[in-house]
């Protein structure tokens, strides 16, 4: 179906008597009057929204159109000193753009030019009648009103148009500077402010996902419609994109990950909206650490890997005196004490772990008392095992997800 543009009002070959124009003109105001009533009583949307000085502009737009048409109608074919219907036009366009400003759709405002067409005609076609207009000017007197409605409700859709394109980019922006403060730790009045100017109602949490930029548009779809994207890079982002999720925490939290699920995307954990950077910073950390999609469940991990290089010194410290056996014998004997301490010295479900019997284990640690002596007695040398072995099986679990995530 090929789409009609609006019919054109230029070069009409209509010709009305003057007696006919001059009284049409007179009873402009209340033309008027009539039509935006006519509106009010049939359009819902503008229902009580054209009182006070909204109604006195709409008034007035109304009375520009028509006074418009009349200076077009009275116009001969041929004369060319202008185009009175620009005033008209342009005042449709901004008309429009105030529409869309104020929140009623293009539908509303389509209604409204139907309902004014209707009543104009209705007005202008017995006051031409009156004035002795024949059936043949009057169709053509017909077919120029609904002309012109066209252009005017065409200029109105593209003000309106215009409008939310403009409006949206314009928003978009103040979103994306309230993005830029609250990463930035930027004082909480400043983080206020910018979320008033933006339009964006604050949650009592963000939580900060970190998603493939390939898989933002699904996730985004799934989430709540205030939720935050940031515009500017982020180190270690690489091909990612940061969302800020707001109030999607406790029991919400549930649906947030179902719609991260499978996606390679991860999740730090909920905080006051003003505080986000830390859960901002937890997700970005799980991402280099190859852990997720739920932050939350890893919070061991993430605490053995937040200082790399101190959790590394531990271990050195913590396995010193196995440093003089082989390294065979010594892996094995940091394999058994790491289970031994996790299954709290159940010789049966020691042995169940490593897949040995429970006589290998008594004599893998008669080995290990050998070496430490007392200090396996010691609760800081028991807390500094623990943390140092631990470390073997979190790089196990996070290579397994690295290479699964791969092999994806």
């Amino acid at each position: 179906m090929v789409r009609r543009g609006p019919r054109r009002t230029a070069g009409h070959g209509l010709h009305l008597r003057p007696e006919a124009i001059e009284e049409m003109r007179s009873r402009l105001p209340q033309v008027a009057d009539e039509t935006v009533a006519a509106i009010i009583a049939e359009v819902p949307s503008y229902r009580g929204a054209l009182s006070g000085v909204m109604g006195e502009n709409i008034r007035t737009a109304v009375q520009l159109a028509l006074g418009g048409f009349i200076s077009l109608a009275a116009r001969r074919r041929g004369a060319d000193a202008g185009t009175p219907a620009a005033p008209a036009t342009e005042g449709a366009y901004q008309l429009g753009r105030g529409e869309a400003r104020s929140g009623r759709s293009v539908d509303a405002l389509l209604a409204a030019y139907r309902i004014g067409a209707r009543v104009s005609w209705r007005e202008m076609s017995a006051t031409a009648v009156r004035n002795g207009v024949d059936a043949e000017t009057l169709a053509s007197f017909a077919e120029l009103v609904f002309a012109y409605i066209d252009e005017l409700s065409a200029a109105s859709v593209a003000g309106h148009t215009d409008e939310l394109a403009t409006s949206g980019r314009v928003r978009q922006r103040l979103l994306e500077r309230l993005v830029h403060h609250l990463l930035t730790g930027a004082a909480p009045q400043v983080v206020q402010a910018a979320a008033e100017r933006a339009g964006w109602e604050p949650p009592t949490t963000l939580t900060a996902v970190v998603v493939p930029e390939s898989q933002v548009r699904p996730v985004v779809g799934a989430l709540s419609p205030g939720t935050l994207q940031a515009a500017e890079d982020l180190p270690g982002l690489d091909d990612r994109v940061l969302l800020l999720v707001p109030d999607a925490g406790g029991r919400a939290r549930g649906a947030l990950l179902r719609a991260i699920e499978g996606r390679g995307a991860v999740a730090g954990p909920a905080r006051p909206w003003l505080e986000v950077p830390s859960s901002v910073d937890r997700a970005l950390r799980a991402l280099r650490a190859g852990i997720g999609p739920d932050t939350e469940e890893h919070l061991a991990r993430l605490v053995l890997t937040a200082d790399p290089e101190a959790l590394a010194d531990l271990r050195a410290r913590a396995l010193a005196p196995l440093e003089g056996l082989r390294p065979a014998t010594a892996e094995k004997l940091a394999e058994t004490l790491r289970a031994w301490l996790l299954h709290q010295g159940r010789r049966d479900d020691v042995a169940e772990a490593l897949f040995v019997h429970p006589q290998t284990v008594r004599y893998r640690m008669g080995q290990l008392r050998d070496v430490y002596g007392d200090r396996l007695e010691d609760p800081a040398v028991v807390l500094d095992l623990t943390l140092a072995l631990a470390l073997d099986d979190a790089a196990a679990q996070t290579s397994s997800r690295a290479s699964s995530a791969s092999a994806s």
